[in-house]
């Protein structure tokens, strides 16, 4: 009798673990989410699975970071900092002049938050000068380093020269998205995707169960940004990426192309093998940041320091001389790559 049990129990088990499973599986406690709205001058969008709208958090943690981080904002702290005004750094500051540091050794100085005067000077910063000259840039860059910069042991910026200014806007988008990603974790979400000026951080999966699909585009000149044409599809479930590339972010003047990406070293536009830049990383800071350092590195450099940096993956697109586009990407980046 005790064997006929058994062997009935044993025989019901899928039965019983099917019914308890689809019923647990089947009623969700989630739905996906959508927010989207416009914050540092440029647009975010926001996807995650969760019982009900974060849409006021996310804007009250955006809001948080804007008063910390964006040049453009008359009283926030690096407006402050710029302007030599006492001011305390936020947790948001340090995070990002420290990895912003970190950036700068590991590059040679090609990442630079203190280039913001040579930005201004070519039109892509807070300010503007209407003529540039070889004498401008050798005045300017007697105040743009990241040595002459760093935080002392009460949390504080110290400058060698009142004049350095910084701009943080090649990383600080990124870690936006990283403070949104902190934010989701903070409410036990695992399914995300998180958009904010074209940087993103991923997590878990999509609506439809699948890892989050990301377009990278071509490297066409469309300073509208209105032109899209996919280079290619990248599956991403816990990653974060960035792309950086002069087609977007330029002007032309007297017949002469400008691009936003500056060398720190000599002061001007760089134009190097690199059209289009993409990185993935673990966090979405990082990621941003070496897109940038790469522009201005140019690939075989970039190559050589991506491979000290864990984690790091890359896709380089660049010109053949036939005038066609190439790509050169990273050992293990197939696996991003989708069907």
């Amino acid at each position: 009798m005790k064997t006929n049990n058994i062997q009935l129990l044993l025989l019901l088990l899928p039965f019983i673990f099917h019914i308890s499973c689809n019923t647990g599986g089947d009623k969700k406690d989630y739905t996906y989410h959508q927010e989207q709205g416009e914050i540092f001058t440029t647009g975010y969008h926001i996807k995650y699975a969760y019982s009900r709208s974060l849409k006021e958090e996310i804007v009250a943690e955006l809001e948080k970071f804007d008063r910390s981080l964006n040049p453009f904002k008359e009283n926030s702290i690096i407006s402050k900092i710029n302007r030599n005004e006492p001011v305390k750094p936020d947790s948001f500051f340090l995070d990002v002049f420290r990895k912003s540091m970190d950036v700068s050794r590991r590059t040679g100085g090609k990442f630079d938050i203190t280039i913001s005067p040579l930005i201004n000077a070519w039109g892509f910063g807070f300010q503007h000068m209407e003529h540039i000259t070889p004498e401008t840039i050798d005045s300017l860059k007697q105040f743009v380093g990241f040595e002459k910069i760093a935080v002392d042991s009460g949390g504080n910026i110290v400058k060698e020269d009142s004049r350095i200014t910084l701009n943080t806007s090649a990383i600080a988008k990124g870690y936006s998205c990283d403070v949104i990603a902190n934010l989701m974790a903070s409410y036990g979400i695992e399914n995300y995707m998180v958009e904010i000026g074209g940087e993103i951080t991923a997590k878990g999966l999509n609506d439809k169960g699948e890892c989050w699909r990301i377009g990278v585009d071509k490297p066409i000149d469309d300073v509208s940004g209105m032109q899209h044409e996919l280079q290619v599809i990248l599956s991403l479930c816990d990653k974060s990426m960035a792309t950086s590339g002069n087609y977007r972010n330029f002007y032309i003047k007297e017949g002469r192309k400008y691009a936003h990406t500056i060398d720190p070293h000599t002061g001007y536009p760089s134009q190097l093998d690199i059209l289009g830049a993409t990185v993935l990383a673990d966090d979405c800071m990082t990621a941003d940041a070496y897109a940038t350092a790469f522009m201005a590195m140019g690939i075989e450099k970039s190559k050589e320091t991506a491979k000290e940096i864990s984690g790091l993956h890359y896709y380089f697109i660049y010109e053949m001389p036939d005038g066609t586009l190439g790509s050169v990407y990273s050992e293990g980046f197939e696996q991003f790559f989708t069907n």
